[in-house]
């Protein structure tokens, strides 16, 4: 099978200019007809009921914003209600996670311990390698494995059949499995991916699992697979009350005159547009990982897709900014501290990055620098802003802010 699939770079171009197509490719789609149809999966080269702009959302190569506008043009926002709620998914993940960060690293922590307790034993070293290798036996299974090894994507509902057979079927650790899309996925982010992950196994959500079904998976791929031999019961995998949540760290202020030397990340490459007005960008830096103490991206397929949209993104912000633009391997603070010092700037200002690693290497960043003169200021979206605080509970009350979240964002 993956002999016939494109790579993660040929399905998704990493450019703005291929994104903003693709954009523009599925508005007249994403109204009644992304409705109805988008919980179907064609397979691969067949997804025109959906839209296929994760990655480029994930990396913020386009805004939510913008996707959302584009929409609006088109439809009103009931008819392309679906949708709308799809986008405003990623940001309620996000926001959810950002007043409970610990789940972030208590997820590195199990997984880190499943790895190890599953390497010591050879029986279940075996069982683990099969899975990845999609050596299961379970075809539609298997054929996941090679089209998210070879691509870097799989359709949403796929995800949740993967995840169930996976955790109540194969009865592998779910942080290996989280684990496994991160390192394989292009749009893989901490927030949708780790709560997704805890949602299907029982965790999240106490007392709801998610079960994959031989005639939901048989409805939903037009009939190219009918699994046998799945679990017909998923039990919680532990019981866990919801976490305290926490409130969400303020956003820093720069002040307006301050000569600034703007560092564009890969959870945000269009961080030069998040800017408030009244700055002097003396400089643009764009890195196209992560800080060495929290290595990111994870996988090669993110890896090959934020560096080139990185060196996409420096064109961008040579286009945008009267102002040099250089691209850099990673978070290095001592690299940014000199090219902030030689832009002659006050600051080092960047786009907010929500818990994750990349807001982890920010964290370093900014620690590593103190006391040298400079400071690391941090500016969030009036998307993020307006919307992660009301993340408090589960989707369905969130859902109910969004008329005002999109009247708030000058949509409605």
């Amino acid at each position: 099978m993956s002999d016939s699939l494109p790579n993660a770079l040929e399905l998704f171009p990493p450019t703005r200019a291929a994104a903003l197509e693709r954009l523009e490719d599925f508005v007249p789609r994403s109204g009644r007809k992304y409705a109805s149809s988008r919980n179907a999966d064609p397979g691969p080269g067949l997804r025109d009921n959906v839209s296929m702009l994760s990655p480029y959302l994930r990396h913020r190569v386009i805004t939510e914003h913008e996707v959302v506008a584009a929409v609006l043009q088109e439809y009103a926002p009931s008819t392309a209600g679906k949708f709308i709620q799809e986008v405003f998914w990623r940001t309620y993940w996000k926001g959810w996670l950002q007043m409970r960060p610990q789940v972030w690293h208590d997820y590195l922590a199990e997984r880190d311990e499943a790895r190890a307790r599953w390497e010591e034993n050879a029986g279940r070293r075996k069982a683990w390698s099969d899975a990845e290798a999609g050596r299961t036996g379970i075809e539609c299974f298997d054929d996941w494995v090679a089209e998210l090894k070879a691509t870097g994507y799989l359709h949403n509902h796929v995800r949740m059949w993967f995840a169930s057979i996976w955790i109540f079927t194969l009865r592998l650790p779910w942080s290996l499995g989280a684990d496994f899309f991160l390192r394989h996925l292009v749009d893989g982010d901490p927030a949708s991916n780790t709560l997704g992950w805890r949602w299907v196994a029982g965790i999240q959500t106490p007392g709801k699992t998610y079960l994959a079904r031989p005639g939901n998976i048989e409805k939903f791929t037009g009939g190219r697979y009918r699994p046998a031999g799945l679990a017909t019961e998923a039990p919680a995998i532990r019981e866990e009350s919801p976490p305290q949540r926490q409130p969400i760290a303020p956003a820093d202020g720069v002040p307006e005159g301050s000569r600034v030397l703007v560092l564009v990340h890969g959870d945000d490459l269009r961080a030069f547009d998040a800017l408030p007005g009244g700055l002097k960008v003396a400089a643009v830096v764009v890195a196209r990982e992560g800080h060495s103490d929290t290595p990111w991206p994870f996988g090669d397929k993110a890896g090959a897709f934020v560096a080139a949209a990185a060196e996409d993104a420096a064109r961008q912000a040579e286009s945008t900014l009267d102002a040099p633009v250089e691209v850099i391997d990673g978070l290095d603070s001592g690299v940014l501290a000199e090219r902030a010092k030689a832009a002659g700037a006050d600051a080092i200002v960047t786009a907010d990055a929500p818990v994750g690693p990349v807001d982890d290497g920010l964290g370093e960043v900014s620690e590593e620098i103190a006391g040298s003169g400079l400071e690391l200021r941090r500016v969030r979206r009036a998307w993020d802003e307006h919307a992660w605080p009301h993340a408090t509970r589960g989707f369905f009350p969130f859902k109910k802010k969004i008329p005002a979240l999109l009247e708030q964002a000058g949509l409605a």
